[in-house]
């Protein structure tokens, strides 16, 4: 990482994980971990993305395992973009585990001009028929639920309540499929209450009220890091 903050916290993650580790319940031996989601997975890649937070922190702390990271992030992707790729990009990867991060487009694009975003209808129909398909190849799903539209604390972004209805889409679906929750929108409200004062839009966890910096990153690596390790 670049500044000595985030240094520091990569090692905080590091220390969680090896405090964790004797009673270890969710991860085994040979697990292909897959990420499956939007622009935000897809930058995850990078040096100082989340994805690879996770695979660096996981082979640090579990080298005997073997476990090995896969990103499947592609710009723009809703709900039903994950569907049409999942059996070439998730699928066919004979995935052990898969993370899906998904949902900000589906809200984000009801807004944006020239695009549509995902019925509520459509957005849980299309997860459920997801999380069947991962789950019938044998495999394990953490369900991560969408994070922010602008990080302002006091209600004020345009597309909280959409979001918010969609976030409780994606735990409603958890429990029903027997999925993992990470519940990254419950975790970015509560950060950003505590660390977002003077209520800006940006610039805390964000580069542009959604994608991630590099506190964003660490925050959303840390986050998955737990849910891995529960």
């Amino acid at each position: 990482m670049q500044s000595s903050s985030l240094k520091q916290g990569f090692l905080l993650i590091v220390t969680v994980l090896m405090g964790c580790a004797a009673g270890e319940h969710f991860l085994h031996n040979g697990e292909r971990i897959v990420f499956l989601g939007d622009s935000i997975t897809q930058l995850g890649v990078k040096p100082n993305g989340y994805v690879t937070i996770v695979q660096d922190s996981l082979h640090k702390n579990h080298g005997e395992m073997n476990i090995e990271v896969i990103g499947a992030g592609i710009s723009g992707n809703k709900v039903p973009d994950l569907q049409k790729r999942l059996t070439k990009d998730v699928l066919e990867k004979h995935p052990t585990i898969v993370v899906i991060y998904i949902g900000i487009n589906d809200v984000w694009h009801w807004a944006t001009p020239g695009l549509t975003g995902t019925t509520k209808e459509n957005y849980e129909a299309g997860l459920k028929e997801i999380i069947g398909s991962i789950h019938g190849v044998g495999a394990r799903v953490v369900l991560c639920t969408p994070s922010v539209i602008g990080e302002k604390t006091d209600g004020s972004n345009p597309q909280d309540a959409m979001l918010e209805e969609y976030s409780d889409i994606s735990r409603r679906v958890a429990k029903e499929t027997g999925s993992t929750l990470c519940d990254l929108h419950k975790s970015f409200a509560a950060y950003l209450k505590s660390n977002n004062p003077n209520n800006k839009e940006k610039g805390i966890l964000t580069v542009d009220r959604v994608h991630l910096n590099d506190a964003g990153n660490l925050f959303v690596a840390e986050q998955i890091l737990k849910t891995l390790e529960q």
